[in-house]
């Protein structure tokens, strides 16, 4: 099975390692896509790392077999199922994607043979990338 993780990974954590072996235990190939730059401006923030330095790193995590770049911002997403050809999309626990909604496009594009999954968070307090600056933040005020 064909498994394939979408997300930004912008300053890799644990959360992101979390999400990814996740996404791996759920069949015995995994793809992540790694958001385009622009992709991450417009929907997000400006990231930290460039789309190529992302991909490199995530693609040197024991569970992945393989990273790509997604699409630019004007191109589907669903436009990159042809390239992966997952089983089954993994999505992130505090992914803001409708799995339903995932759903009833894949079903409109003929792709309804996919599996569309969330998997389960990290508990730990530094979980997520805006959380990690938050706290890099705080502790920057402290020591002033």
């Amino acid at each position: 099975m064909k498994v394939m993780a979408v997300g930004v990974f912008d300053l890799l954590h644990a959360g992101h390692l979390h999400y990814l072996e996740q996404a791996k235990s759920l069949g015995n190939h995994l793809t992540v896509v790694v958001a385009h730059d622009d992709t991450v401006r417009i929907r997000k923030h400006e990231p930290v790392t460039n789309h190529d330095l992302r991909r490199r790193m995530v693609e040197g995590l024991k569970p992945v077999d393989e990273a790509i770049i997604g699409n630019s911002p004007n191109v589907s997403i669903f436009e990159i199922l042809p390239v992966v050809n997952p089983d089954i999309i993994a999505l992130g626990y505090d992914q803001e994607h409708a799995e339903d909604s995932i759903r009833i496009k894949l079903a409109e594009l003929g792709f309804d043979e996919i599996t569309v999954t969330r998997v389960e968070g990290l508990t730990d307090d530094l979980d997520g990338t805006r959380k990690i600056i938050a706290r890099i933040l705080e502790l920057a005020r402290n020591n002033d």
